[in-house]
């Protein structure tokens, strides 16, 4: 477990590239004379250079033929150089974009590679691992809320250099760790779009569809939630909001390993019906709890937690699924597919948050819905992976 978490520290340090904007938005909308839309253009860049990058990888085999600890650690310093870039010489948004479009290229090379790695070192439980790796994925998310909320710095860009700091350190204890004596397998030679042929796998295609409906929730609802909490805590200060949407985000650590910890005892599959109903239940019921403060916020730390509780036993079930081989461009394939859709979500919030308010969220619902119903297969029994780990 050494290396495990080793490895998964690392995904959090290299994911605080993700969303390092959202935790300086209020300056960099002051600096840049942004509109809320322009804010989600920002994110769905990210979205759009990470499905580029994951495509990529997936269909040329790169995630397969290069040593993944490599291609994790040129990843790492290249966002953080792009990140450098978007804080010292970008000064609109256009050029912003340019840059937020790279820094997600080269996440392509930390998360699902981040996931190879864990599974070359943890085969037999892979749930667990890559809980823990997904949650440390939520606390890089997050953290830039938090970095804002403590005012250690007045310059927003300093907090930029800061996370491209993170992300170089991340790529260098992963060198350090290096690739497990399990599962890392080498494709001889590009075989462009094999890929593909992991769908013909039923257990992958419907563990891929229900990551693909958790998806279309998942980034909108982290873009909202600085959002969101304004919307419950009316009064509160700039710092405050940062404060808790930190707690909102970040307590999907908690449900990440919660959910890896569960899959020991359900099973990822049945981990990941139970997180996407209960998140998709909260959709719902949400905007109805708006008028009552506390409240409102108990229940979206409640979302925070069960968002991301279902996506590593997506990734889990996945991986044991498919090819050996082919793991890397697996994950990195269904990532790609997943992020596009995020970006879609993403869009369509972020513009009808003035025209629908907070019932915006019931746009996420049919996300849960579609994912559930395409992964009812893999909670029927043991063969249909409810026992994968």
């Amino acid at each position: 477990m050494r290396q495990v978490i080793g490895i998964a520290f690392a995904q959090f340090l290299g994911c605080t590239l993700w969303f390092s904007v959202n935790g300086v938005s209020v300056d960099l909308t002051d600096d840049w004379g942004l509109q809320p839309s322009d804010l989600g253009l920002l994110t769905s860049a990210v979205q759009a250079g990470f499905i580029a990058g994951t495509m990529g990888l997936a269909v040329s085999n790169l995630a397969d033929k290069f040593k993944p600890s490599q291609i994790f650690l040129w990843a790492s310093v290249s966002g953080a150089i792009a990140n450098i870039l978007f804080a010292y010489c970008a000064f609109e948004l256009s050029h912003g974009l340019l840059y937020r479009f790279i820094i997600g290229v080269c996440l392509a090379g930390i998360y699902p590679i981040g996931m190879k790695l864990i599974v070359s070192w943890s085969p037999n439980l892979p749930g667990l691992g890559l809980g823990l790796v997904v949650g440390m994925l939520t606390l890089g998310t997050a953290s830039p809320h938090l970095l804002s909320s403590i005012n250690w710095s007045p310059d927003w860009r300093i907090t930029l250099a800061l996370v491209s700091f993170f992300a170089v350190s991340g790529g260098l204890l992963v060198q350090r760790i290096g690739e497990g004596p399990f599962g890392v397998q080498f494709v001889r030679s590009f075989r462009w779009g094999a890929v593909f042929q992991n769908f013909r796998i039923a257990q992958f295609r419907a563990s891929a569809c229900g990551y693909f409906g958790h998806m279309w929730e998942l980034y909108a609802f982290w873009t909202l939630v600085p959002w969101l909490v304004a919307g419950a805590m009316p009064h509160a200060t700039t710092k405050e909001i940062s404060a808790w949407s930190f707690g909102v985000i970040g307590i999907g650590f908690c449900g990440a390993l919660w959910g890896g910890l569960m899959s020991r005892i359900w099973g990822s599959g049945c981990v990941a019906f139970v997180s996407l109903a209960i998140s998709g239940l909260l959709c719902v019921l949400y905007p109805f709890l708006i008028g009552f403060k506390w409240l409102a916020i108990v229940v979206l730390a409640i979302w925070g937690f069960f968002v991301i509780a279902d996506s590593a036993q997506f990734s889990a079930i996945s991986s044991k699924a498919c090819s050996p081989e082919l793991v890397g461009s697996a994950l990195s394939i269904q990532n790609s597919i997943g992020f596009l859709i995020s970006i879609g979500s993403i869009i369509l919030l972020t513009g009808w948050i003035d025209v629908l308010g907070v019932y915006v969220v019931w746009l996420l619902v049919p996300g849960p819905l579609l994912g559930l119903f395409a992964m009812r297969s893999l909670i029927r029994g043991p063969s249909s992976g409810i026992n994968i780990d």
